[in-house]
């Protein structure tokens, strides 16, 4: 008889789950909560977070930092043989270095219509024409969870927005009434 492990440690939805607590060191200090690991042969060789605000640098994607650790960790810029795990579908830029570092497959959770380039608004994973390399792309894995955490993010800073907008509207009122 054939015994299932209770965790399998070589899932989409794993590592998927080591991406999403990368997402939730990012939201702790106020980062768009996008979380992202790069695999190979069955271990995680970098791990990244959005660090944007962080760094001061909207290259800073969590998906960017990624890669260039999992190409430090392995001492080339080819990331072949390579699965890159992120939360949410990677954007034209990420998506772009995706093709040019090679990793066999993109992993990601929440889609994302409206700016997504692996297949929400284009894909440049697949494009065709085709560019220099195609991914294998993974859409969906643990996409409530993913769509969740940044849904909850951007809520609570439109809320603070609309919080700032009023004090500001208050203090003009004040200060024009005396």
């Amino acid at each position: 008889m054939e015994v299932t492990p209770i965790i399998d440690l070589q899932s989409d939805e794993y590592y998927m789950r080591q991406a999403l607590r990368e997402a939730h060191k990012a939201n702790a200090v106020g980062e768009v909560p996008v979380g992202a690991v790069v695999v190979r042969e069955g271990k995680i060789i970098a791990r990244a977070w959005n660090q944007v605000e962080t760094l001061k640098d909207a290259t800073a994607h969590a998906e960017m930092l990624c890669l260039t650790a999992a190409q430090n960790a392995i001492g080339d810029w080819r990331l072949e043989e390579c699965t890159l795990y992120v939360t949410k579908e990677p954007c034209p830029m990420c998506a772009g270095a995706i093709v040019h570092c090679r990793p066999t497959r993109v992993v990601f959770g929440c889609a994302d219509p409206k700016a997504g380039a692996a297949g929400g608004w284009i894909n440049l994973l697949q494009s065709n024409p085709p560019l220099n390399h195609a991914c294998e792309i993974t859409a969906g894995v643990l996409a409530d969870e993913c769509l969740d955490l940044i849904q909850t993010f951007f809520r609570a800073a439109r809320g603070q927005k609309k919080e700032q907008r009023a004090r500001k509207v208050y203090r003009f009122d004040e200060e024009s009434e005396s």
